[in-house]
């Protein structure tokens, strides 16, 4: 019998740790990226979880041969470090010896050890398993993880819980026609378009709330700019006073998450040529007041079209240096019925989209809590009170004002690095076209 006591763990490479131990020998796992062979010597380039490592195979320090080791073969590897600045991390490993772990059956499809693949999208996510292999590809998804972790961090550091709320649902929190319908054990469910409904119920206990989870669309669009499936970064907050304290706590977040990082994903943002943006403040202006900015360019009068955005941001760049802007008080007939009517004129609602970099990233506000206003917003919409009596729980037995949002992960990463395709930024995306990989 084996008592597993979960010491001695397996180390991953860290290429700090390495400059660490220059002129000591280590050991370490990992694939190798690519092989030049020179005349006497041969570069065995490494690739670990997160960097890159050069190694040099000479036969007087290693006895060890590379013959049959090639691209996509994994490997043990020993030897000492030493600095080469030439060498990407400003390091290197003479190997002392190799050892062959698993080789691949078939050569890899794409041109995986280039600094980019080189082939079109579609070739790109159809070979996903192994475009991902490319360093440029897997940095993309490494800053992802970083923009979650910054977005966690801030949140429990303000004192959010984290809550998961189900996915399978008997009602959408928005409705309408884009709602994925299920068989449930002869139920019809539907996958949740938005935690809204179970963020708002844990505000009653819980006064502040965030989530990190799957958001379902069934929009029947090929946008460059939609998915069906992404991954919303939600927030819900009670005793707010306006929808302002709402914008007040993203905009501090997004300012913490650019400073976090900068300071933990140097690696990624350097492999990308990222351009990170500085977030001081961000310009706030209504939507009539967005309306004029556009002087007669904007051709929806209920809400933006994408050339609004893409103009609202060339403003806010040109204006207030921003790359940022916040545009309120939409109007109410084209906002969720959740939403609360601005009391000074009920034709708007205390709502907000967030647009960076042309693309509206963000839509938040603050929603009703009173229950007898929800009900009278809900009857003048012709909804069906009946179906949604779970939901008007936490108005019936009482909730704070309170305010949220939801952010398009894919989509922050996608202006982050100003990708021309959301595709780009999901690691296996599902659209009306794509069910595989």
């Amino acid at each position: 019998m084996h008592q597993i006591k979960g010491t001695d763990l397996l180390k991953e490479f860290d290429i700090k740790e390495a400059k660490e131990n220059i002129g000591k020998e280590i050991e370490l796992s990992a694939c190798v990226h690519k092989v030049r062979q020179m005349s006497s010597f041969a570069f065995v380039v490494l690739r670990t979880g997160r960097y890159i490592l050069q190694s040099i195979h000479d036969e007087k320090n290693c006895h060890d041969s590379i013959e049959g080791i090639k691209e996509g073969c994994f490997v043990k590897v020993k030897g000492v470090v030493e600095e080469c600045e030439k060498a990407p991390g400003g390091v290197e490993m003479k190997l002392s010896s190799i050892e062959l772990i698993s080789k691949p059956e078939y050569d890899y499809p794409l041109h995986v050890s280039n600094r980019r693949l080189g082939c079109s999208l579609d070739i790109n996510l159809d070979l996903r398993s192994v475009a991902l292999r490319n360093p440029y590809e897997r940095a993309v998804f490494k800053l992802q993880e970083g923009i979650v972790s910054a977005f966690r961090e801030f949140m429990l550091k303000n004192n959010f819980t984290e809550i998961h709320s189900p996915k399978i649902v008997a009602q959408g929190a928005e409705g309408g026609a884009n709602i994925f319908r299920l068989d449930y054990f002869d139920k019809e469910a539907f996958l949740n378009q938005s935690p809204q409904f179970y963020k708002q119920t844990a505000v009653a206990f819980f006064d502040r709330v965030f989530e990190i989870a799957p958001v379902y669309r069934a929009e029947r669009h090929a946008t460059s700019r939609h998915l069906n499936e992404y991954i919303g970064l939600d927030f819900e907050m009670g005793y707010i006073d306006s929808m302002y304290d709402v914008m007040n706590m993203e905009t501090a977040m997004l300012s913490y998450m650019m400073d976090f990082l900068k300071e933990n994903y140097a690696h990624e943002i350097s492999i990308l040529d990222a351009k990170l943006p500085e977030v001081k403040e961000i310009p706030s202006v209504t939507f009539a007041e967005a309306m004029e900015i556009l002087k007669g360019k904007g051709r929806n009068k209920f809400d933006l079209d994408p050339e609004d955005e893409v103009y609202l941001c060339e403003y806010a760049q040109k204006e207030y240096g921003s790359e940022f802007i916040f545009v309120t008080h939409f109007p109410a007939a084209k906002r969720p019925f959740y939403a609360m009517n601005d009391r000074e004129d009920p034709r708007v609602a205390l709502s907000f989209d967030l647009l960076f970099r042309g693309l509206e990233i963000t839509t938040g506000g603050q929603r009703i809590h009173n229950y007898t206003e929800q009900i009278e917003k809900m009857k003048s919409l012709g909804m069906d009170i009946e179906d949604f009596s779970s939901y008007l729980d936490i108005h019936k037995y009482g909730m704070p004002p309170h305010g949220g949002l939801g952010i398009g992960l894919e989509r922050l990463l996608m202006k982050l690095l100003n990708q021309q395709n959301i595709r780009q930024a999901s690691m296996f995306p599902r659209d009306i076209n794509r069910l595989l990989p």
